[in-house]
């Protein structure tokens, strides 16, 4: 069974969710711009964007949303402004962006809104960070260091009095919520990668996020193994025995309710799914293949071991279909939804509580 949040209880003023634009030739300005159009029929929690107002503008006009664009100049003025128009804080960089072409040029406006969301979020003045998607190769063309989003909030996240945290990336759907162990390497890297204490590291952060953002008292971790049949008791690979089977019996000894290997071929049938709350998979393509097959539409990338909620779409940036106003916003209402019901008791700065 998926993990569920925590239910929302009285609701007290909050502080906006802020929205990053992403990058500016994606998808991204369109689904943020079809949701506030749409929010009578479909009802949406509100939030800002953090993004350049004139190229929120154009992108509207170019796929034909008559949807007013409110400038804003701090969070504090989101709630208000949300009703009548889209609140947006500029983040002062001339993106010079056009729909389905990208460019190093838009790459500053697409890092400053990161940047301000982060220093917004941890100074009080937004409860969670919600990201449209970005292209990491057109980052690199302008010099980005970072290896991708996640480790940059990581790094934005760091307090000076120590490393970073260890971010661990969970795709999450009311169906199924999986945690890949390793993640954007070739496959052929990772048994290389995978080690005991790498697992044992996530299992640890996965455990203690699950109780604190989504409110499970015992969260249930089913590890797969690596190899077919979880390596056939050592004949079809040693990984599982010698490497998985040991970070599971170290994190049952830290009171974690873990279980596995499991073989990978049976983990994702509704009723292997009813006995665990998270799948923790050994690589990309092991979790995110049944997750996208089951929830395609409305998956949530949820960033855990971070101080604060980050969610995301589940998708990328769609150059291809950019402009053309026919991507669906259904992930990122999910996310905004998502980061909603994770910081739904998160009061604003100076709000007191009825």
């Amino acid at each position: 069974m998926a993990a569920s949040p925590t239910a929302s209880r009285t609701r007290v003023p909050v502080a906006p969710l802020l929205l990053t634009q992403g990058d500016p030739a994606g998808v991204g300005l369109e689904l943020t711009l079809a949701l506030w159009a749409g929010r009578r029929q479909v009802p949406i929690p509100p939030f800002m964007l953090i993004a350049s107002v004139a190229t929120v503008r154009e992108r509207a006009a170019q796929v034909g949303l008559c949807v007013p664009v409110v400038p804003i100049a701090a969070s504090a003025e989101a709630a208000a402004a949300f009703e009548d128009g889209l609140p947006v804080l500029d983040h002062g960089h001339d993106t010079k962006s056009f729909a389905g072409h990208p460019g190093a040029q838009g790459a500053p406006g697409t890092i400053a809104a990161i940047e301000m969301a982060v220093s917004l979020v941890k100074a009080g003045q937004g409860r969670a960070v919600v990201t449209n998607p970005i292209a990491k190769s057109v980052l690199y063309e302008a010099g980005f260091r970072h290896p991708g989003h996640t480790e940059f909030l990581a790094a934005l996240a760091a307090d000076g009095s120590g490393p970073p945290p260890r971010p661990v990336m969970m795709i999450w759907s009311e169906t199924l919520a999986v945690v890949p162990v390793t993640i954007h390497i070739p496959l052929r890297d990772v048994p290389q990668h995978l080690t005991e204490a790498l697992i044992v590291e996530t299992g640890v952060i996965v455990d203690r996020d699950l109780k604190r953002r989504f409110g499970i008292a015992a969260p249930r971790l089913a590890l797969a193994g690596l190899n077919p049949h979880a390596g056939e008791g050592g004949a079809l690979g040693h990984e599982d025995g010698s490497i998985i089977a040991g970070a599971v019996a170290a994190l049952q000894g830290l009171g974690i309710d873990a279980r596995g290997p499991l073989p990978a071929d049976t983990m994702f049938h509704a009723r292997a799914r009813a006995g665990y709350d998270v799948a923790l998979t050994m690589y990309h393509d092991q979790g995110l293949i049944p997750v996208k097959t089951l929830a395609f539409d409305d998956g949530v990338n949820v960033t855990l071991g971070l101080p604060f909620v980050r969610t995301s779409p589940d998708h990328g940036t769609a150059f291809d279909i950019a402009g053309k106003g026919i991507a669906r916003p259904d992930s990122l209402l999910a996310a905004l939804r998502l980061a909603d019901r994770l910081t739904a008791g998160a009061r604003a700065p100076g709000a007191s509580v009825p």
